[in-house]
């Protein structure tokens, strides 16, 4: 009997064992990127996503929680803008800040998650002009620990968020095709 539960014991570590040593061999940092055509002008659609306010509007991360609690500081909008956000265990607990914004072509920002999981990501906005309106891309890198490759390895996350990039990009769409 003892020995044969060594044996589970045995081959359970091994399992595990391999699992991380898989997920070790996973790519250092990820990306997740969407883009969207949309027929308005950059200088119609920018100020929708310089200006936080206006970008919470529109943006899927806050819509699981009724009450989620969002703070501004800094500017109205553009470099220097922030919100910080508490909500339910759908939202967590987090701050975005503005790093860079050069209208109406590029947004860059820094996106810190503290609940339910630390992250420190790189988001990015661009606005390319087309022919009949506006490409607008969403995305957002960052490192990805052991735990996160882990994760991955069960859990699609580009799918996952870039679905949540696609909503908000069809939501933006919708506001700026009015």
């Amino acid at each position: 009997m003892l020995e044969g539960l060594l044996y589970v014991v045995a081959a359970l570590v091994v399992a595990v064992g391999m699992l991380l040593v898989v997920a070790s061999l996973r790519p250092d940092s990820f990306r997740v990127e969407r883009s969207m055509e949309m027929a308005a002008a950059p200088d119609r659609i920018y100020p929708e996503i310089a200006d936080l306010r206006a970008m919470n509007t529109w943006n899927p991360f806050v819509d699981p929680d009724p009450a989620i609690q969002i703070t501004y500081s800094g500017p109205e909008a553009g470099r220097g803008a922030v919100h910080t956000w508490k909500g339910n265990r759908h939202v967590g607990e987090g701050r975005l800040e503005i790093l860079d914004a050069t209208a109406p072509s590029r947004l860059d920002m820094r996106l810190q998650m503290f609940k339910p999981f630390k992250a420190d990501n790189a988001v990015a906005f661009t606005l390319a002009p087309t022919g009949a309106g506006t490409r607008v891309t969403w995305a957002m890198s960052g490192r990805q620990p052991l735990m996160a490759k882990l994760m991955s390895m069960f859990i699609n996350c580009d799918r996952m968020v870039g679905g949540q990039f696609e909503k908000g990009l069809g939501t933006l769409k919708a506001k700026v095709e009015a």
